[in-house]
């Protein structure tokens, strides 16, 4: 059954404000906001993202546009490496510097249009059309990204399913890497990131073989979690990672910092460039669970396999 934008519900609701966000909630409190419509500086790779995010118990498990890495946005779908371009944000890792530089080749991320929007007591789903414009005006590619969300009361969490299937709108093929395949190592980012809250700095990343922190960086494994604390009174929050089987390189790589800072993405691009023909496309499926508490390896693997 789907509800009217702004109505307040006993469960799932959704509201858009000023045709640039989607707020999301549960019995009233504010689940996330997912920013369609993204104006900012070009250097940041303008694109939709999730924040705030918060779990079903109000924890707040997102930050945006933290100092040190300003592209950082809550959850988001980015690129560093898109053939020359990056929709990602920030200097682009080049082989033949050997290092980061700053480049005009910022893309951005246009919203078109919702194909659905609806939700139901527990169960949210919206497919957006999308547009990846370069720096240079060119169109790189188009995007049909699906999220569903799903309330999972008896666990005190809810899950979001990612579901987006990309097309190279351009004229020639295009190699879709990170700064690692570019010679950066140990950088494998690129696809969907997640930057969790200050107070997570120094979580536990957990994974079905292994627990550890920025150890377990470049680790394949088919879901990975991370659990920090909150300032306040110290209570723990899981977010849960898992890479759908029917994905490229699946078990996925992951890209994952605990130490300096909270930052967790699945890395199908970590090892070799993924090529992408000339009107092809990929499809990426992953699904993400925000949980209250600290999840043990158990509780971990049997969300992961729902």
């Amino acid at each position: 059954m789907s509800t009217v934008p702004g109505t307040v519900t006993a469960g799932l609701a959704f509201a858009l404000w000023q045709d640039a966000s989607l707020r999301v909630t549960w019995r009233g409190r504010e689940l996330f906001r997912y920013v369609y419509r993204v104006r900012g500086p070009q250097m940041e790779s303008p694109r939709p993202y999730l924040h705030p995010i918060r779990t079903l118990g109000g924890r707040l498990v997102s930050l945006y546009r933290p100092h040190d890495h300003v592209w950082h946005k809550g959850l988001s779908l980015a690129l560093p490496n898109a053939g020359p371009d990056n929709f990602w944000g920030g200097p682009t890792f080049r082989r033949d510097h050997g290092a980061y530089v700053q480049l005009p080749n910022n893309g951005t991320q246009r919203h078109e249009c919702f194909e659905a929007l609806d939700a139901g007591d527990r169960t949210l789903r919206a497919v957006q059309r999308l547009r990846w414009l370069a720096q240079d005006g060119r169109e790189a590619f188009t995007e049909r990204r699906g999220l569903t969300v799903t309330v999972l009361p008896h666990r005190a969490a809810w899950r979001l399913e990612l579901d987006t299937v990309l097309r190279n709108a351009g004229p020639d093929a295009v190699g879709i890497g990170s700064p690692q395949t570019e010679g950066r190592a140990g950088a494998g980012y690129g696809g969907l990131c997640w930057r969790g809250p200050r107070s997570f700095t120094g979580g536990r990343v957990r994974t079905p073989d292994a627990a550890g922190g920025d150890d377990l960086n470049g680790v394949r494994a088919p879901w990975l979690a991370f659990t920090g604390r909150h300032d306040g009174d110290g209570g723990a929050s899981t977010v849960l990672f898992a890479d759908d089987p029917a994905n490229a390189g699946h078990p996925s790589a992951w890209f994952v910092r605990s130490a300096a800072y909270a930052v967790v993405g699945p890395a199908p691009f970590a090892d070799a460039p993924v090529r992408l023909e000339a009107g092809a496309r990929l499809r990426l499926r992953y699904g993400i669970v925000f949980a209250d508490g600290e999840l043990g390896e158990d509780e971990c693997a049997a969300l992961a396999r729902a």
